[in-house]
């Protein structure tokens, strides 16, 4: 089994160290600025605010993460939210991700979040797979509808009810 618990501030470090070559050697993250500690910090202390932030570690060693923030702005969408997870390069199919899913999807409910979304950066067949066998369904795609990396990019839109 793989060891999951809640982030605090402190794993903010590790998480942006982890985050950064998804935002600056492709196009998975549509940010262009690889985020600091500190703004990682922000990140995670609103999270776990408001729904959640979970790391897996093996041995002391944040190996990945994954969250829940809010789906949209409007009152009616609180019972929404999105969620993604990011893995060390290094750590990939090892369970990491779904570990972490297992975990965060039962949180979000006891939050009362009713549906999750998963925004994902095509072409990304790793990220696909992980959530349909995590229960999420394709409900739409987003054609060209960021830039980055020289070309447009689509996101494909998953959904699971909680």
């Amino acid at each position: 089994m793989i060891p999951v618990r809640s982030a605090t501030v402190a794993d903010a470090s590790r998480c942006a160290e982890i985050y950064a070559p998804f935002v600056t050697d492709g196009w998975v993250s549509f940010e262009l600025d690889a985020p600091d500690p500190d703004e990682m910090a922000g990140r995670i202390a609103k999270a776990l605010n408001s729904h959640d932030w979970l790391v897996a570690e093996r041995d002391g060693a944040v190996l990945g993460y994954a969250y829940g923030s809010e789906h949209r702005t409007r009152g009616a969408y609180q019972t929404s939210c999105d969620v993604a997870v990011y893995i060390d390069p290094g750590q990939a199919r090892q369970g990491l991700g779904r570990a972490l899913y297992e975990a965060l999807l039962p949180r979000l409910k006891a939050r009362k979040i009713h549906a999750a979304f998963a925004g994902i950066a095509l072409p990304n067949e790793a990220s696909i797979a992980l959530h349909r066998a995590m229960g999420f369904e394709l409900v739409g795609t987003y054609k060209e509808v960021g830039w980055k990396m020289g070309g447009w990019r689509d996101v494909a839109w998953f959904q699971r009810l909680l």
